[in-house]
């Protein structure tokens, strides 16, 4: 009896490659699914990261306003606590000659709107703490990063309370 081994090993070995492209194929796609979330993080985070950028970039803002007016500032022309827009009165924007109070209230509301405006429900807040001819000015912006915070599932399973940073300075 003759046993013909090519025709043997031939036939167990017929779909063998199929096999190994539909693994490779499986683990090809776990990697690239693999990748998509890592872009998908870094993205959030880059959404979180410019938000903060933007916040303090603000922050600073208004200081410059406040050293730019800074009697005004001393004497706590610019305190305003976190809330809504205050009203603007755009006399100041139309380069007339304006009181430093008025210049004080148009600042304040201008940098309200650029809050709202640049940052999601952005808002914020000054204190002022006069001290013998200077003052400590305490600038607090406040921000909802809820969407990169849960993307990125950060504390658990709960979103963090909004974001804030604060700034204090001497004027």
């Amino acid at each position: 009896m003759s046993i013909n081994l090519t025709a043997f090993n031939r036939d167990n070995t017929r779909g063998f490659t199929l096999i190994e492209v539909l693994v490779s194929l499986v683990v090809l796609s776990i990697g690239l699914l693999g990748m998509g979330k890592m872009v998908m993080v870094s993205s959030h985070s880059n959404d979180s990261a410019y938000l903060r950028t933007q916040a303090t970039v603000l922050a600073y803002e208004i200081i410059d306003s406040m050293r730019a007016n800074r009697n005004t500032a001393i004497t706590q022309g610019y305190d305003n606590a976190l809330g809504p827009v205050p009203a603007n009165t755009n006399v100041c924007a139309l380069g007339n000659t304006c009181p430093s109070t008025i210049l004080a209230t148009y600042d304040v509301s201008t940098w309200k709107q650029r809050l709202a405006a640049a940052l999601p429900s952005g808002t914020g807040s000054i204190v002022t703490t006069p001290v013998a001819g200077t003052a400590t000015a305490t600038i607090q912006v406040q921000w909802d990063d809820a969407v990169a915070q849960s993307a990125l599932k950060v504390s658990g399973a709960t979103v963090a309370a909004p974001m804030s940073i604060i700034l204090t300075t001497q004027l």
